[in-house]
């Protein structure tokens, strides 16, 4: 009976470049040439949904990696040099950001250290739940950009920031770029002294070692050289509960300079653009009459004399109308009070976390004995605490125009409203018709104030008016304000401009009168990432190179079809005191398997070594026992758990239909002694292909691991030992099989192959996946009625 149970066959539209199981759930994330990024369920490989290219994120994936939670994936586009992180429930973007440099790998993992300091410190994290007031979910009624954030079920903060424990996203890009995100958010290391393009890494869990694989070419017309550095990452590893603390802060951080730029994205589409109706009707009216009189002094005169020119009626009575005066009237109290809630109950309350976190951080950094090693400086967090303070005031400053405005359109569309009735000499009511003097006075200073013909504004706005001043503090530009606040005046102005001590004192929050709510957050947003930045740059200059080894030259005749995967893989054990590069090498024809292995004991001494790993013949096929037993060329190789490597195999003999296998090679039929030295293979400085006969081989016979993938020109697999599942994909990059491996077939014949696919199909029980180490079953396949394999339609997540 063949080996592994088959779950699922998919030929697909568009090639596949990239796929990746997720660590918690029977998902996998695919990503193709198309620039679609799409994710599919083990079960009869049913799509859950799929994220179409865009101008916005990008349309050249080049890189995955799944958060170890499986809540959220992220993926590096080449062509916007954006890194996208998304959520598994739904195809949006939770949080994104720039790198400077097109990411070629990545890779997610988590810190699997204990210690009494951090054990508290997991603990202690729900203080700022407890001091701080929940952040208010963004309203649903505006368009994608709130949705984020606007789940009544779910918390999306709390989603970004995932566990407590820490993460960390390894970016590795073209000419040795290295960065480290804490948390997948924000940078606290940026590695310098790599050479070449990455083609692998791995951070270890204890963060004490960092493994890379680089492609180095030195000129256009030279062949590549696949290069093997690990460097020392001692100081993320001694600081581990400081770091761990702070780039928990710095993601909070964050999080809430995202929540702030989407309540002002709300912000920006409460406000409409029918409230710029009355400034340009104005500009219209003159440029089209031919009195000498201005606006201000006509509307004078209908409230002074209750008369208006022919010119005027016209205006107001043929273009605005009564109706059009109701509609402008509750368009303005509508958008306005939206605003108006918005400022108050978001972008406040998410000011006032982002200084409590950043008044914490500043406490930290004071802490010189544990945080000055990390970079932490308190005078750059002091200017961010005051280009916070700068954003709330700039922010109270909208809520007082806005309160204001609202006043003064008011009145003046009540007044205007009874007076347009009497124009068209309908009935006024009793009520309207009453006007106080101090009621004459408002709409006089509103007059006065908003109606002056401004000459100098036509070339900045095409309008000589600005009545509508709430929109110029939502307008993304650099420009000053078209009409900042007065404060002639104003006692507390008037005693900061003749008191130059205090005018400069470190507790007064600079103010910028002249500038919108969006270029003060833009000026925020850039002193926080400039104070938060010194830490990435100290701990990257801390890590040192502590291993370089050139692997292999890359010969340039080689088989150009697409690469999947780029050879070699990285895998760190749980104790990390093993540590293993898997990478394949061409010898004679015959792609072997090279396994490089470190170990370090309690002395710290370590003991290094290298196989190289040959496939003997295991088939029962027509070839000759007295043939050469190196009868496979390995195509693809994956660490499946801590013992096992799943690899593809491709019979290397020359007879019709070569068979491709897919099979598990346990490493324990690999190493027999655990003490092998191989020191000279590492402090050589010759390549290891020039070596290739002092490194020791192994042929393996496997016995009962394997399986014939018929019919399928198979050439990379990706596989996920937690859930026990592996997926296959042909070398035409467009045909995909999904296996459960630590099953047996149980299908003797076709027709109760097909039997069990139609019982998958309708949602007849399965067998469950025993959940490894711990974990659980997160999403059972059979939990839900799937559709038939042929069906593309979208399912959802809840199980």
């Amino acid at each position: 009976m063949p080996a592994f149970r088959q779950v699922g066959e998919k030929q697909l539209p568009q090639e596949v470049v990239f796929m990746s199981w997720s660590p918690k759930r029977d998902l996998i994330a695919l990503a193709n040439r198309a620039g679609e990024v799409l994710l599919h369920r083990l079960a009869n490989f049913q799509r859950v949904w799929s994220l179409p290219p865009n101008e916005n994120t990008g349309k050249e994936v080049t890189a995955l990696a799944w958060r170890p939670d499986g809540k959220i994936l992220a993926f590096g586009l080449a062509d916007t040099k954006r890194i996208i992180l998304c959520d598994v429930e739904k195809p949006e973007s939770l949080h994104s950001f720039s790198v400077e440099l097109s990411i070629t790998y990545m890779h997610w993992m988590e810190v699997t250290e204990e210690s009494s300091v951090l054990t508290s410190f997991y603990n202690a994290e729900d203080e700022s739940n407890l001091l701080l007031p929940k952040l208010p979910a963004l309203p649903k009624n505006y368009s994608t950009t709130a949705k984020i954030f606007s789940e009544e079920k779910s918390d999306e903060i709390m989603k970004l920031l995932g566990d407590v424990r820490l993460n960390a996203l390894v970016l590795g890009g073209s000419s040795g770029f290295i960065e480290i995100y804490a948390y997948g958010m924000f940078k606290i290391a940026t590695v310098n002294g790599v050479a070449g393009s990455c083609r692998g890494l791995c951070l270890s869990s204890d963060l004490k070692s960092l493994s890379v694989i680089t492609e180095l070419q030195n000129s256009p017309d030279s062949e590549a050289e696949i290069m093997y550095f690990q460097l020392d990452t001692s100081l993320l590893s001694s600081y581990l509960p400081e770091v761990t603390r702070m780039a928990r802060k710095f993601t909070h951080i964050s999080t809430l300079l995202q929540y702030i730029k989407l309540s002002l994205t709300c912000m920006c589409e409460a406000w409409e653009e029918i409230l710029m109706q009355m400034d340009s009707r104005l500009t219209k009216f003159v440029q089209e009459k031919n009195t000498t009189t201005s606006v201000q002094d006509e509307f004078m005169q209908l409230l002074l004399w209750g008369k208006a020119s022919l010119e005027l009626q016209a205006l107001l009575m043929n273009q605005l109308t009564v109706k059009g005066l109701k509609k402008l009237g509750q368009s303005i109290e509508s958008s306005y009070s939206s605003i108006q809630k918005l400022v108050i109950s978001h972008l406040q309350s998410g000011s006032e976390a982002l200084l409590y976190h950043l008044s914490e951080l500043k406490g930290m950094a004071l802490w010189k004995q544990k945080y000055e090693s990390l970079g932490l400086d308190a005078s750059g967090i002091d200017e961010a605490i005051t280009a916070v303070g700068s954003f709330i005031l700039k922010a109270n400053e909208l809520l007082q125009v806005i309160d204001s405005s609202m006043k003064n359109f008011k009145a003046f569309f009540r007044w205007l409203y009874v007076a347009m009735l009497r124009m068209s000499e309908d009935h006024v009511l009793p009520e309207l018709n009453k006007m106080t003097q101090k009621d004459i006075t408002f709409v006089a200073d509103f007059l006065t104030e908003h109606f002056n013909e401004a000459p100098e504004l036509y070339n900045r706005k095409g309008k000589y008016f600005n009545v509508e001043r709430v929109g110029q503090y939502l307008k993304d530009e650099d420009d000053d304000l078209v009409s900042p606040p007065n404060t002639e005046g104003n006692q507390w102005f008037n005693f900061l401009k003749d008191s130059t001590h205090l005018k400069e004192s470190p507790l007064l929050f600079p103010y910028y009168p002249e500038k919108s709510l969006h270029f003060v957050k833009r000026q925020m947003e850039g002193v926080i990432d400039l104070c938060l930045q010194k830490p990435a740059d100290v701990i990257g200059k801390s890590v040192h190179q502590a291993v370089c080894i050139s692997l292999y030259k890359v010969s340039q005749s080689e088989d150009s079809t697409p690469q999947l995967f780029k050879l070699p893989f990285l895998w760190n054990d749980k104790t990390s005191n093993l540590h293993y590069v898997l990478f394949t090498m061409l010898e004679n024809s015959i792609s072997k398997i090279h396994i490089l292995r470190r170990h370090t004991d309690t002395s710290r001494s370590v003991s290094n070594g290298i196989l190289a790993v040959e496939f003997g013949n295991f088939l029962n096929n027509s070839i000759n026992e007295s043939s050469d037993s190196r009868c496979y060329s390995c195509l693809d190789a994956h660490f499946y758990d801590d013992e096992t490597v799943t690899v593809v195999l491709k019979e290397s003999v020359q007879q019709e239909g070569k068979e491709r296998v897919l099979a598990q090679l346990p490493l324990s039929s690999v190493y027999t002694d655990e003490d092998q030295d191989g020191k000279s293979i590492w402090d050589s400085m010759e390549r290891l292909d020039e070596r290739s006969s002092e490194i020791p081989t192994r042929t393996v016979f496997l016995e009962s691991q394997w399986r014939v993938l018929e019919n399928m020109k198979a050439q990379y697999v990706s596989v996920n030992g937690i859930r026990k599942v592996s997926c296959v994909l042909s070398s035409n990059l467009r045909h995909i099989r999904v296996f459960e491996m630590d099953v047996e077939d149980d299908g003797e014949v076709e027709e109760e192959e097909e039997e069990e696919t139609t019982q998958i199909a309708a949602g007849e029980p399965d067998e469950p996946n025993q959940p490894a180490d711990g974990q659980d079953n997160v999403c059972d396949a059979s939990a839900e009625e799937l559709p038939d394999e042929a069906e593309e339609h979208e399912t959802s997540l809840d199980p």
